[in-house]
């Protein structure tokens, strides 16, 4: 595991850090999303949507559990477990969206399906720090994880 702290005090600073973030991504990628409600993990979904120049922008997952944003280079995930425990999830279709070798998972409130997914992932805990900073931890697990960490902290 490695780890990095990032820090930013706006929200268009988280969205400027996800649309930076967002150009390395190809698919393949399994990023897990924690903070409290309002702590930016929507708004970094918004900013790599927006980078990866998907037809809509997303919102908030909270009430349908699953979105899904493709273009022709790659299919974006964005799943919000909030009101979900784990025996809830079983029929969300993770089979399918892991054999694409397009797909994005960004799972806001993951823990209901961390056992399903593979333990590669990128984890990122927003932290609210007061006005509109916050304080990003990033801890990666795995191979794929850990460049996604390296380029996560450049594009910082």
């Amino acid at each position: 595991m490695k780890q990095a702290t990032l820090h930013t005090a706006s929200r268009e600073e988280t969205l400027s850090l996800a649309t930076r973030f967002a150009k390395k991504l190809r698919g393949g990628e399994i990023i897990f999303l924690r903070g409290p409600i309002g702590a930016g993990k929507t708004v970094f979904v918004k900013g790599i949507a927006e980078a990866l120049k998907l037809k809509s922008s997303p919102t908030s997952a909270s009430f349908s559990l699953l979105k899904e944003y493709k273009n022709k280079q790659v299919r974006l995930f964005h799943i919000d477990l909030f009101r979900l425990e784990e025996g809830e999830v079983f029929n969300l279709g993770f089979e399918e969206m892991l054999e694409d070798e397009r797909a994005i998972i960004l799972a806001e409130w993951p823990d209901p399906i961390a056992y399903m997914l593979p333990a590669d992932r990128l984890e990122i805990n927003f932290i609210l720090e007061g006005s509109d900073h916050r304080t990003i931890e990033v801890s990666s697990y795995g191979r794929v994880s850990d460049a996604l960490l390296e380029d996560l902290c450049h594009a910082a």
